[in-house]
């Protein structure tokens, strides 16, 4: 089989969690990911043991005038790039996992009366997915709200599928790795797989509000590569104990390091942080297609899984009374964990998996 798409973690690592499920299913499964060499996808797959091959696409919605002119010609070009792919690997089935690297194949793999299927992870569809709405067989959506934007009688609510060896990290194994005390209140912050400038620099300032806590809390920072270097020597001047990294890779022991996470609120990491059930501060990103980080996060602190703050209202000093508010109050954070845990589907996966399989049978 294909598993197409990529260009952010967000899009990937579903697509990771489904090739896991058909491995554990079928030893003999043959996986191939098709995406783009300057995605995500072209550092993580390889660590992960998967082929992969790469289309000339590129993104362009939000470019400039000139980077829509070469989005749309990488466009062109991976429709050939896609009819090569799809002449070698000659898949039982091609699943779309979203971004720009899903299109061409996907498209191309229908007619060619390969059975496709799609995913979407977000409340609000991406401008590829709502294309690929129209030929694939099947469709499995996050949300409820994304039940409209497709065809209902081939569109499946799922969930969002999380890859399993995130359920199974272990705490003092994820305090040995990242060099942190397992007895410390341990707050983990990223900003999805390329960091956040603007979680970075407000964390820096909150550690200054936190000074008189830095005894009873440490940290686990992925910055992205940016601001790496800037962010630990911030660490290092006051102080605070923790561990600052560009880019994490082990995120099941990240996990299971935390008791509050930080982060932006995609579909992805939403999915793993309610099937953990960690209690969470949410910072959308303000430029997410139609809000749908802003709405996925409003919807987890209406149920009390979540505290959610606006990147417009974010300021050091109210990051830091969020951290000291849970940290002080156990009640709080029990009640976070729960309502987080509510709203955790850990079997998407499987479901989507047997759709898959199904439609590759009944073709």
């Amino acid at each position: 089989m294909i598993i197409a798409g990529g260009g952010t973690g967000g899009h990937l690592f579903p697509g990771l969690a489904i090739a896991e499920e058909f491995r554990k299913r079928d030893s003999n499964a043959e996986i191939v990911f098709v995406g783009t060499e300057h995605g995500i996808e072209a550092k993580i797959i390889p660590r992960e043991g998967y082929p992969i091959k790469y289309l000339r696409s590129q993104g362009i919605v939000g470019k400039s005038f000139a980077g829509k002119v070469k989005g749309i010609a990488g466009l062109l070009l991976s429709f050939f790039d896609a009819q090569r792919i799809l002449k070698t690997v000659r898949p039982d089935i091609v699943i779309g996992v979203g971004g720009y690297a899903s299109g061409a194949i996907v498209m191309i793999a229908d007619l060619k009366s390969i059975p496709t299927m799609i995913h979407e992870q977000n409340s609000v569809p991406g401008l590829t997915n709502k294309i690929l709405g129209r030929v694939a067989r099947r469709i499995c959506v996050t949300y409820h709200e994304s039940l409209t934007s497709f065809p209902m009688n081939k569109t499946f609510l799922t969930g969002n599928p999380i890859r399993p060896k995130i359920l199974k990290g272990d705490r003092e194994a994820a305090c040995r790795l990242f060099s942190l005390k397992k007895d410390l209140f341990t707050v983990f912050i990223f900003g999805g797989s390329s960091g956040a400038q603007a979680i970075n620099r407000t964390m820096v300032d909150a550690l200054n509000h936190l000074n008189d806590l830095k005894d009873n809390i440490q940290f686990l920072h992925q910055t992205g590569d940016r601001d790496f270097e800037n962010i630990r020597d911030a660490y290092r001047k006051t102080g605070v104990k923790g561990t600052v990294a560009p880019f994490i890779y082990q995120m099941a022991e990240a996990y299971a390091a935390a008791d509050v996470v930080i982060s932006r609120a995609g579909a992805t990491t939403l999915a793993e942080l309610t099937a953990l059930g960690k209690p969470a501060i949410l910072v959308p990103y303000p430029y997410a297609a139609g809000r749908h980080q802003e709405f996925n996060a409003l919807k987890l602190r209406e149920m009390g899984a979540a505290m959610v703050m606006l990147e417009n209202d974010l300021k050091g000093e109210t990051l830091a009374t969020a951290i000291r508010e849970i940290y002080q109050n156990a009640g709080l954070q029990a009640e976070m964990k729960s309502a987080s845990k509510g709203l955790g589907r850990p079997d998407a996966c499987s479901k989507i998996v047997d759709i898959a399989m199904s439609l590759v049978k009944n073709s």
